[in-house]
């Protein structure tokens, strides 16, 4: 893991962790998380293979993703405060959803890049999975889930700003 990977995750984790507190919803908000996993894509994301059981691997990976971002996107907190302002605040619930799936990507390539590459080698031989369908599969569930909670939180926070209630989640 190079000190970009590690950046990039840690960035990630602390964007959620951050707004625990409440932050205004801001373009920049709703864009950095979409730069950093675009620019990890640009460098990363050459090929998605589709030999063998390539994409038993990558689709529910991609899913994954999804589900914990959307789960995210849910839980998050999307008001206005006492000065009119759209304000955004991860609940604890939010939150664990979104360290979930960034540690769980963080710890496996800590695990691919400090001895686990031989096993993770195996375990692909053994199910039909290009090795290369790694890289794929967790790019593409960083992307899932980067998209959903974005797309989610910036979808209520113009409802806030329409003065829709649809951005309400039931407390119940």
């Amino acid at each position: 893991m190079t000190f970009t990977d590690w950046a990039i995750d840690l960035a990630l984790i602390g964007l959620v962790v951050l707004q625990l507190r409440g932050r205004r919803l801001t373009t920049r908000m709703l864009l950095l998380p979409l730069v950093l996993v675009g620019w990890a894509g640009s460098h990363y994301l050459h090929a998605v293979p589709t030999a063998g059981n390539d994409l038993l691997l990558i689709v529910p990976a991609t899913l994954a993703g999804l589900a914990l971002g959307a789960g995210a996107g849910v839980l998050t907190h999307v008001d206005r405060n006492s000065e009119g302002e759209v304000i955004v605040r991860a609940t604890v619930a939010a939150a664990v959803l979104w360290v979930l799936g960034v540690g769980f990507r963080l710890a496996f390539q800590l695990y691919a890049t400090h001895g686990g590459a031989e096993s993770i080698g195996r375990f692909s031989m053994r199910h039909d999975i290009d090795v290369t369908a790694w890289v794929p599969a967790i790019l593409l569930m960083a992307f899932a889930e980067v998209l959903a909670r974005t797309a989610i939180v910036g979808w209520r926070g113009q409802a806030v700003r329409r003065g829709s209630r649809l951005h309400q989640v039931s407390s119940a």
